[in-house]
């Protein structure tokens, strides 16, 4: 009885204890959406994130003022490039990538909004225990609202405000720590082959990235 009594107050000092800002995995895949305020786009995209090499690929299909497109994105932060890539016609687009690298993380300045559990908290394995925080975008572009996980710091959603697009929120699922093909993050032999450099001033934010209309 003494025993129980003891795990259960070890158990409620580890449930009290007050969240702290984290870092994301460094290395992380998945699957994420973007949709926006005013319903002007929505995107389905597979990803690959690489802090320590800061790499970024999104592979996305989705809908931007009711035209659908698909994309296929390499950005190298690093490099300072970033690669538009069509591997049905195997051929590349190289950019400049004219944006720093951020990676996702809970800024420490942030405010802790709130703790929940999605799903249920009736059972072991019945729901996912979640911090919700806010601050500031880099730069004081505006303010943020995002959810990650409590073990692990796995991202849930990212909502901001924007003047064109209102309030846009990106939801991840399917979140698998690590990456099964790290070649994915290189460009391909082909981009190294005939890769084709464009005039366009490159990429300047995340978003951009889902208002490619094709």
């Amino acid at each position: 009885m003494v025993l129980l009594v003891v795990l259960t107050c070890l158990l409620a000092g580890c449930l009290a204890q007050k969240p702290h800002p984290c870092s994301v995995p460094p290395l992380l895949s998945g699957a994420l959406t973007v949709s926006t305020q005013n319903e002007k786009l929505w995107t389905y995209a597979k990803y690959l994130y690489d802090a320590l090499g800061q790499r970024v690929r999104v592979m996305e299909l989705g809908s931007y003022e009711n035209k659908s497109f698909t994309y296929d994105a390499l950005l190298l932060f690093r490099e300072g490039s970033m690669y538009e890539i069509n591997k049905h016609e195997r051929t590349c687009t190289k950019k400049p990538l004219k944006t720093d690298f951020h990676p996702m993380v809970i800024p420490k300045d942030a405010s802790l909004l709130g703790q929940a559990v999605l799903g249920s908290s009736s059972g072991p394995g019945e729901g996912l225990l979640v911090n919700t925080w806010t601050g500031d975008l880099p730069g004081k572009a505006g303010k943020f609202m995002s959810t990650v996980t409590e073990f692990g710091c796995v991202p849930v959603s990212t909502v901001y405000h924007t003047g064109e697009f209102g309030w846009v929120m990106t939801s991840f699922f399917n979140n698998v720590v690590g990456i099964s093909d790290p070649d994915r993050l290189n460009p391909p032999d082909y981009c190294l082959d005939g890769e084709r450099t464009a005039d366009e001033e490159g990429q300047t934010d995340f978003l951009s990235l889902f208002l490619k209309k094709h």
